[in-house]
């Protein structure tokens, strides 16, 4: 399992979208933007070996995050290269890296992004929505909006940090970037079914 997360890891750093953090809202912890730029297919196997660091021991109040106004919540768009001292700290992110589609790993086979989040007080539940946008065409780059994401996780405690993986329905090969990420901490009963993703398509 550490091995095929670590492969998983290693194609992320070449296909995950980057994002940068914007501004927070008391609904919206975060908030974020991507340039697109085409990925290459992953190379497989990966060559060379990885090195894997566990993240540092967190620290509160979180620095380099989004503070929402109410000051509950807290939120920030990692690096992709952050995600593999992530993942060996948090078994949730590892078991969701893990995941395949059709034999593949979910993150190479569709467009990825992540927002790490945490709470002054528990949060019941999350809803995290991201947009995923890409060229018009191959002759037209002019950016659209291609569809949106929806991700729901379960209760999170006070001053805990979770990362939680967004996937796209759109195929890694097309380039196309999860941007605008915003999360919100919930502290109602969810009347869905939690964890769950969505992917809509653009009309």
């Amino acid at each position: 399992m550490t091995k095929k997360v670590i492969a998983v890891l290693l194609a992320l750093l070449v296909c995950m979208p980057v994002a940068g953090a914007g501004a927070a809202s008391t609904t919206s912890v975060a908030k974020a933007k991507a340039k697109i730029t085409p990925s290459p297919s992953p190379v497989w196997p990966p060559k060379g070996k990885a090195k894997i660091t566990p993240s540092p021991s967190p620290v509160w109040p979180p620095k380099g995050f989004i503070m929402s106004k109410d000051g509950n919540t807290f939120a920030k768009i990692p690096k992709a290269k952050d995600l593999v001292g992530l993942a060996s700290n948090d078994k949730a992110l590892t078991k969701a890296l893990a995941q395949t589609v059709d034999g593949v790993p979910v993150c190479e086979k569709y467009s990825c992004g992540a927002v790490q989040v945490a709470s002054v007080t528990a949060c019941t539940w999350w809803v995290v929505t991201a947009n995923v946008k890409g060229a018009t065409s191959a002759e037209d780059k002019t950016l659209k909006l291609i569809g949106t994401v929806r991700t729901t996780i379960g209760r999170t405690w006070s001053k805990k940090y979770t990362t939680i993986l967004i996937v796209s329905g759109e195929s890694i090969e097309l380039g196309h970037a999860v941007s605008n990420i915003k999360a919100v901490c919930r502290k109602d009963v969810p009347m869905e079914t939690v964890p769950s993703t969505t992917y809509t398509l653009a009309p």
